[in-house]
């Protein structure tokens, strides 16, 4: 399918691709396919009473007839699959399998959202005082604000809406403009569960804005949006937290990672090999949870690196469109220049590098042959996160060593161990300092069942699933006192 085609089969009208401000390119060839809308600043206040208007009605419904209108979300992306995945291989550079599986991502949280929409339970708890009974309620807490980056343009966003709806939010959501045309996909998709659901759903229940930061300010800074979710760089996880703080609201950051596997000489190497490949790789190493360090023990170290240069070699790079493809291409051609500047450094540190070249595919676009670069030490290029398919290598000699080069990094969102030895892997799930750790899997992000994030330099939120609904409601105690006496402090006594 051409590009056209691709929007249009995702319900994307040549009105709504024209005439805008913001031009939108292919990573996978370079072209221009739309110019859309952008939304003016000026408007951010009527989009937030909207939405507090929308809150006002929405938290009156019940959570489970809430759950019913993610029920349909869910089937409105089932049917819509393949036309979704279509437009996030053509604005992300997803390779088919994945642009597919994100939608898949989407449909399971749905499907966890809705049986959600049944379990926001709270406490009993026992009162000190006769004739009381104490509980713990929740309740839906107000407008959430979703910003997400151009990596997983739709998941993130299903993650937390699926999630703020069934707990009683509106939902304004502020895509990356490098991905815009997804997120118009997502509301057309959301329309029309919308229009089977009925009146219970107010105006502005989900609300689309498009720009770059001055728009996202006008949300972070927003005194009547009490959450803000937020996905992209630790650069700009500093900037929207503070500003979230400073107005008492409440911040959700899931940010980069700089993920490392450690293997030890137990390790199953044929098995650690496909996880760190797959890993380090997948998405063009555009994933906030790609592997980026290696950390292997020096006995086994030689060995593993012959098996991943000849892995490297083989990798299919190319139109992610096409059957057999692995990497697909980089973002844009920053990107690309970054990733070439990072490998300048790693070269001047005394590093081994492995590919890395720019590839020629006869498409346009930022393809690269991914890096693997033996290190002679974690430098500083090494604790920097760059969005590219670049993975460090390097040597330890005993366990403690590993644990402390492993936490040496300032991010902390995924981590994993490859080891047969029961002792290691208990240590490492003890000592890791990442929201995530796992054994003989690599760092990938947890099932939907699992709450995502909680990395250690932000501290900051979880979203998906797990109890990760509580950040999107507030708790009250409630003390009921269902005696005919008032008890009060020893000694106290008046008339009335």
């Amino acid at each position: 399918m051409t590009h056209a085609e691709v929007l249009k089969a995702a319900g994307l009208t040549a009105e709504a691709l024209t005439g805008g401000t913001l031009a939108v390119h292919s990573p996978i060839d370079g072209a221009e396919v739309a110019r859309v809308r952008e939304t003016p600043p000026g408007e951010i206040p009527a989009i937030r009473k909207r939405a507090n208007d929308a809150f006002a009605a929405w938290r009156k419904v019940p959570a489970p007839r809430r759950g019913e209108l993610v029920r349909l979300i869910g089937e409105e992306l089932r049917a819509a699959k393949e036309a979704l995945g279509a437009v996030v291989t053509l604005e992300a550079g997803k390779i088919t399998s994945e642009g597919l599986g994100e939608v898949q991502e989407m449909i399971d949280i749905c499907d966890f959202a809705v049986g959600l929409s049944r379990q926001l339970y709270g406490l009993t708890i026992a009162s000190e005082r006769p004739g009381h009974v104490m509980r713990e309620t929740w309740h839906p807490l107000g407008p959430c604000a979703v910003i997400t980056a151009f990596n997983f343009p739709v998941a993130v966003w299903s993650w937390n809406t699926a999630l703020a709806l069934v707990c009683g939010d509106p939902v304004i959501w502020k895509p990356s403009d490098k991905t815009p045309l997804t997120a118009m996909s997502c509301m057309e998709i959301v329309r029309r569960a919308v229009a089977r659901f009925g009146d219970d759903a107010p105006e502005g229940l989900v609300q689309l804005v498009i720009g770059g930061a001055e728009v996202g300010d006008a949300l972070v800074t927003a005194p009547d949006i009490p959450l803000v979710s937020a996905t992209g760089s630790t650069r700009m996880g500093r900037i929207v937290g503070p500003k979230v703080a400073e107005r008492f609201g409440r911040s959700i950051l899931e940010l980069g990672g700089n993920n490392a596997m450690i293997v030890a000489p137990s390790a199953d190497l044929d098995m650690a090999v496909r996880a760190i490949v797959f890993s380090a790789v997948g998405t063009a190493g555009q994933r906030c949870t790609s592997l980026r360090r290696l950390i292997v023990h020096e006995s086994i170290a030689d060995d593993l690196v012959g098996r991943l240069k000849k892995a490297y070699a083989s990798l299919p790079i190319g139109d992610p469109r096409a059957a057999g493809t692995l990497v697909g291409p980089l973002i844009d051609m920053a990107a690309r220049e970054r990733m070439a500047k990072a490998l300048e450094r790693a070269r001047a540190d005394g590093g081994a590098v492995h590919g890395g070249a720019a590839v020629d595919t006869g498409l346009g676009g930022a393809y690269v042959a991914p890096a693997l670069v033996e290190m002679p030490g974690q430098t500083e290029v090494v604790r920097e996160e760059t969005f590219a398919p670049i993975l460090y290598v390097m040597r330890y000699s005993g366990f403690d060593e590993a644990i402390e080069m492993h936490n040496a990094v300032p991010q902390g969102l995924s981590s994993c161990i490859f080891t047969l030895n029961l002792r290691e892997a208990e240590t490492f799930l003890q000592h890791s300092d990442c929201g995530i750790a796992n054994v003989n899997i690599g760092p990938s992000g947890a099932e939907i069942g699992g709450a995502f994030g909680g990395e250690k330099e932000t501290g900051g939120g979880r979203e998906s699933g797990s109890d990760a609904w509580k950040g999107y409601m507030r708790r009250a105690t409630n003390t009921v006192n269902h005696s005919d006496a008032l008890p009060l402090a020893q000694g106290v006594r008046f008339d009335v």
